[in-house]
């Protein structure tokens, strides 16, 4: 063998033990106590701890929504400084990371077997520094990690006696009968890792990794297109409140970290295979393009009836039943050409609803009937005439994140638990603004008691037989009171651009108070 030769494996066998080594302990080491990952909790800001290791918990105050027991408790997160991070996090959000758990006992399974005491005559040595004292500066340790250098490592991280956070790591490697014992932990440890990355839903290797509260992880996009139908967890069915906002969520650093590190190969394929799959209305960008039935406001979640008659609409519709989706767009005439940002006085209200057809029934003249269900909402960005219907480039317009929904109650409501006690607390003479959530919910739902008993024709069995009847979910009832309340549909526009339940339920109570004063 060449001095070139010797070289280039030195150098190879350099990078495996100063890269590769620190890369897979930190898989499964916990950053706070250095151990390995115990019953290990998906933080919702991406990292990932020991349940053990959770900071201490406390009683949250200002919030009503959502009301459940499990959201009352928070903590303030170890990563509170970093920009992904909030740095109050609910109890709630934090489940359990089945992955990452199965992960931990595939290094076990791989790694523990064997591991040695580093006594034997091609013991590798370990050294490293660490600063435990700020007063005494770096100390060195140094630990034996026998010929296999992966199971030595994983035997220190093991008994808690290599940091998580290590500087200066050194390996002296024994003889050449390390480098192939470690090799060949490696090749095994690496295809049992790949065994457990492939996603649920796609069944093929995840693709920016989203671990769901429940703590199972999928394809960021597998998320989102199974929250499009449902709002059940694929694997457990537990119920999700991440509909709205599987895209702001943050990946699983973790298992990012994986995929990036031992499988760039495959995970590059991966990419450039789903880039082909997607549907050809979708956008690298965020946008994507989508035909629009310019005619009334459709609402997220509500049913929208509709008979097809004009021919251009027609050529739309058989269009869009070709599609894999069968999704178009609904957005409402600009009645008063309002100027509308990017598209000027457009035919078109900018704010629309994603619907997908349920049920199509083509008629013997060419007509058609069809009932399709709201899915999301969107901001058109600009437009073109296609056959004579407008085809829209749009953004999804998402909900904050629930955790930023209830940090802006908690803070609009503070004014109000600071401000001394007034004569009166009727909920009728506080300002919309500092009620919290669940009382502006309350002051809806006694509204429509009220109605009902009033016998209202919007309250009539058949309405309620379209529509059904009045969601006890807060998320929801904005939408169902916009469908079936008789209102201009102007007033009820502002709906479509709110970025939180609390916003909505403000719209819905400020309607509630002017029919309440006969304001309409």
């Amino acid at each position: 063998m060449g001095l070139g030769s010797i070289l280039v494996i030195s150098l190879l066998n350099l990078w495996f033990t100063t890269n590769v080594l620190s890369f897979l302990r930190h898989i499964i080491q916990c950053a706070r106590c250095s151990k390995i990952l115990r019953s290990p909790l998906r933080l919702p800001c991406g990292n990932s701890i020991c349940r053990s290791c959770l900071p201490p918990i406390y009683q949250r105050t200002g919030i009503t929504y959502p009301a459940n027991e499990e959201r009352k408790h928070g903590f303030l997160c170890y990563w509170g400084k970093a920009d992904a991070c909030s740095g109050e996090h609910c109890v709630g959000d934090c489940g359990a990371d089945v992955l990452l758990s199965r992960l931990a006992d595939v290094f076990e399974e791989v790694l523990a077997d064997d591991c040695g005491d580093g006594s034997s005559e091609s013991a590798s040595t370990l050294t490293w520094k660490i600063s435990r004292d700020p007063l005494q500066g770096l100390t060195t340790g140094v630990g034996s990690i026998g010929a296999d250098l992966l199971k030595g490592v994983y035997r220190l991280v093991k008994e808690g006696r290599f940091d998580y956070d290590a500087s200066e790591v050194h390996y002296s490697v024994g003889d050449s009968a390390a480098d192939s014992s470690t090799q060949r932990s490696y090749t095994k440890l690496k295809n049992a890792i790949r065994n457990e990355l492939d996603c649920q839903v796609c069944y093929s290797l995840i693709l920016d990794p989203l671990t769901t509260p429940c703590g199972h992880t999928f394809c960021r996009d597998c998320v989102t297109m199974v929250m499009d139908h449902s709002d059940l967890c694929p694997v457990c069915r537990r119920k999700l409140n991440l509909s709205l906002t599987s895209r702001r969520e943050p990946s699983n650093l973790r298992i990012s970290n994986i995929l990036e590190t031992l499988f760039p190969e495959q995970l590059a394929v991966r990419k450039d295979g789903t880039s082909d799959d997607v549907d050809d209305t979708a956008a690298a960008d965020g946008e994507q393009t989508l035909p629009l039935f310019v005619n009334s406001l459709s609402f997220p979640t509500m049913p929208t009836f509709l008979h097809i008659f004009e021919p251009r609409y027609r050529i739309m519709m058989r269009r869009v039943m070709e599609t894999r989706g069968k999704k178009f767009g609904m957005v409402m005439y600009n009645r008063g050409s309002r100027p509308q940002p990017g598209l000027g006085r457009s035919e078109f209200m900018q704010y629309g609803t994603v619907l997908m057809v349920d049920r199509y029934e083509l008629l013997p003249d060419g007509r058609s009937l069809v009932i399709a269900t709201g899915v999301s909402r969107f901001k058109v960005s600009s437009s073109e005439v296609v056959d004579g219907y407008h085809v829209g480039r749009v953004q999804r317009v998402e909900d904050l994140p629930i955790t930023e929904e209830e940090r802006l109650e908690s803070l609009e409501t503070s004014v109000t638990m600071e401000a001394p006690p007034a004569a009166s607390a009727d909920p009728a003479d506080t300002p919309i603004e500092v009620l919290p959530t669940q009382q502006l919910f309350q002051l809806a739902l006694d509204f429509i008691d009220e109605q009902r008993r009033k016998g209202v024709a919007w309250l009539h069995p058949r309405v309620l037989m379209a529509y059904g009847d009045a969601p006890t979910d807060p998320a929801l009832f904005p939408w169902w009171l916009a469908s079936v309340y008789p209102l201009w549909e102007d007033d009820k526009y502002s709906l479509l651009s709110t970025t939180s339940v609390r916003d909505r339920l403000k719209v819905v109570a400020r309607w509630v108070k002017k029919s309440r004063s006969r304001e309409w």
